[in-house]
C-alpha cells in the first residue's frame, strides 16, 4: 500500500524501504549504495515482507514525496544514516533507526553491567579488616558494604548487585523507550517491559540470595553458609568465593534484562 514502511529480516539486521503503491519501493540499496526505486520483487528477493505499524505518522503522498525527494542520495552510514533511519524519516519527519538504539543501549548497558561487577569485587577486596580475595578478606569486605546499608555480609551482595542491575535498568528503558508514533499495543508492551525490568531486578536479588543460603554445605545466611554458599556458587564456573560474589552481584542485572525483554514479547504476542 502506498506509503507503507516496508521491511524484511536479514538474520541479524533488518532492510527497510518504503512502498509507493505502484509496484515499486524506495530504499537505501544495501551495501553502502544510493537511495534508488526499484521494483517490489527485486526489494523483497524472495524474501517475507512485513508492514512496520505506526501509531502517528504522515499521509502516504508526503511519505512518498520524501522517499522521492532523496533518491540519488550517496551518504550511507550503517549508524547515522542507515536504511531504517530513512523509511523511518519518510513516515514520520524523525530520523531514527530502532536497530541502532537497541544495539546501542544493549552494548553499553552490558559493558556497564560489567565494569560495574568488576569494580564490585575491588571494593570487596579492597574494604574491611581483611584486604583481598581471600575467605576472610571476601566476608569482611561483604560485611563492610553491607553495613553501610545497615545489614551484614548479605546485605553487602544486594548493595553491590544495585550498580549493574541499575545500568542495565537504564539500558532496558532505551530499548523499551515510549514513542507516540507507535501503534498503542506497541506502547503497552514496552511500558510493560519497563516495569517488570524493575520487577526482575528485585526477583534476582532475592534469587542470588535464596542461591546463597541453599547451594553450599552448610545451610543458611550465617557466616558459614555464605562462606559455603558462595564457593559453591563460583564452583559452577571453575571458580571459588569471589567468582561466587561476582556472579550473584550479576544475578539482579541479568534477571532485569531477561524478565523486562521477556515481559515485552509476551505481552506483544497476547496483544496479537
Amino acid at each position: 500500500m502506498k506509503g507503507n514502511h516496508v521491511y524484511y529480516s536479514c538474520g541479524v539486521y533488518t532492510h527497510h524501504g518504503i512502498d509507493c503503491g505502484d509496484g515499486t519501493v524506495i530504499h537505501y540499496k544495501k551495501n553502502y549504495g544510493k537511495i534508488s526505486r526499484i521494483s517490489w520483487a527485486s526489494f523483497a528477493s524472495g524474501n517475507t515482507v512485513f508492514v512496520r505499524k505506526y501509531g502517528q505518522c504522515d499521509t502516504p503522498d508526503i511519505v512518498v514525496w520524501r522517499a522521492e525527494s532523496r533518491l540519488g542520495e550517496d551518504a550511507y552510514h550503517l549508524f547515522d544514516n542507515n536504511c531504517e533511519h530513512f523509511a523511518t524519516w519518510c513516515k514520520t519527519g524523525v530520523h531514527a533507526s530502532e536497530q541502532v538504539k537497541n544495539a546501542g543501549a544493549v552494548g553499553a548497558g552490558a559493558s556497564g553491567s560489567g565494569a560495574a561487577v568488576a569494580g564490585s569485587l575491588g571494593v570487596v577486596s579492597a574494604t574491611g579488616a581483611a584486604a583481598g580475595l581471600s575467605g576472610a578478606g571476601i566476608m569482611s569486605g561483604l560485611a563492610t558494604v553491607g553495613g553501610v546499608v545497615g545489614g551484614g555480609a548479605i546485605a553487602g551482595i544486594g548493595a553491590l548487585g544495585a550498580a549493574p542491575a541499575a545500568i542495565t535498568k537504564v539500558a532496558m528503558d532505551q530499548v523499551l523507550k515510549d514513542d507516540e508514533s507507535l501503534p498503542d499495543d506497541e506502547r503497552e508492551a514496552r511500558a510493560v517491559g519497563r516495569t517488570m525490568t524493575t520487577v526482575g531486578a528485585v526477583a534476582g536479588t532475592a534469587g542470588a540470595v535464596g542461591t546463597i543460603a541453599a547451594a553450599g554445605s552448610v545451610a543458611g545466611l550465617s557466616a558459614a553458609g555464605i562462606t559455603s554458599g558462595l564457593a559453591a556458587v563460583g564452583a559452577t564456573v571453575g571458580g571459588g568465593m569471589a567468582a561466587g560474589v561476582a556472579i550473584t552481584v550479576a544475578a539482579p542485572a541479568a534477571a532485569a534484562a531477561a524478565v523486562g525483554f521477556g515481559a515485552y514479547k509476551l505481552w506483544k504476542w497476547i496483544s496479537e
